[in-house]
């Protein structure tokens, strides 16, 4: 025969297998994860499409978001710390990737784990997250929150 065991060709044929089937589950992996934790697809992009007529994406209504207060959207915690002032963070917790659930007593609240973090600065006040909520600059125009 030609030298090689039977053992050796099944062995080379399941690993060229595996590393097949390892390369096609990274692509999988990456596109399931593309489709989940950014926020940029779906009902998300068509919320932040609207575009205000001083500049800027529309995020919410300013009367939706109340004083000492805010609203969750899409992709964003908006807030109100004092009457007229906005700010708008990512809605994604900084522990572990949940969506935050409600922003109640100055706070915003992820239910996941318990983090809570301030609505003026977005920093953690308690819980497991230690780090800020991202934030975006914005402003009110005519009667909207907009991205500035």
């Amino acid at each position: 025969m030609s030298g090689v065991d039977r053992r050796a060709v099944i062995g080379m044929a399941g690993a060229a297998g595996t590393g097949m089937l390892l390369a096609a589950c990274g692509d999988s992996d990456s596109d399931s994860g593309s489709d989940t934790g950014s926020g940029s697809t779906g009902a998300a992009t068509t919320a932040a499409s609207t575009t205000a007529a001083a500049g800027g994406d529309v995020i919410t209504k300013a009367s939706d978001v109340p004083v000492g207060g805010g609203v969750i959207t899409d992709t964003y915690v908006v807030t109100q710390p004092e009457s007229g002032t906005y700010k708008a963070f990512s809605n994604v917790c900084t522990h572990q990737g949940c969506k935050v659930a409600e922003v109640a007593d100055k706070v915003i609240k992820c239910n996941c784990h318990q983090s809570t973090f301030d609505i003026t600065t977005g920093a953690p006040t308690g819980g497991p997250a230690t780090k800020s909520l991202a934030e975006t600059a914005v402003k009110e125009s005519d009667g909207n929150i907009v991205t500035a």
